[in-house]
């Protein structure tokens, strides 16, 4: 049985995946950017958890991050769309279904990233706050 945090990353992970850019988890960046964009979803740290004991629950704001990358002439434009489309499929469900608490998205940094021989990419990360409980630091 998927643990709590692995639950709510795969969850995330479906969400992206319905977008019509690629959506990766955990993968490297491919040599080929799709016309459309890339998002990798990185699983990201659950931090400290808050605790409290009767009943004994773990409280995270777990974060993770989605790396956005887009490539090509009309750049700036397809990245606005791309982390658009992000933050509406994030306030589409922020319980994903009842399994977390709150999903939250932070603002993006883009930069430009040169490429030699082709045109440069424009991505950023975008941080993904997580809020959940558990019984279990480890389920």
């Amino acid at each position: 049985m998927p643990t709590t945090r692995e639950t709510i990353l795969a969850a995330l992970h479906a969400r992206l995946s319905a977008l019509p850019s690629t959506a990766l988890r955990g993968e490297v960046l491919p040599e080929r950017i799709p016309a459309e964009g890339l998002l990798i979803l990185r699983d990201g740290e659950p931090g400290e958890p808050e605790v409290t004991l009767s009943p004994l629950a773990y409280h995270y704001q777990h974060r993770a991050e989605i790396e956005a990358i887009v490539q090509g002439a009309d750049r700036d434009a397809a990245f606005d769309t791309l982390c658009a489309s992000v933050g509406t499929a994030i306030a589409a469900d922020r319980t994903p279904g009842g399994i977390c608490d709150w999903v939250e998205a932070e603002a993006p940094r883009p930069v430009d990233l040169p490429v030699e021989g082709a045109a440069s990419l424009k991505a950023a990360v975008i941080p993904i706050v997580l809020h959940y409980s558990t019984a279990d630091p480890l389920g």
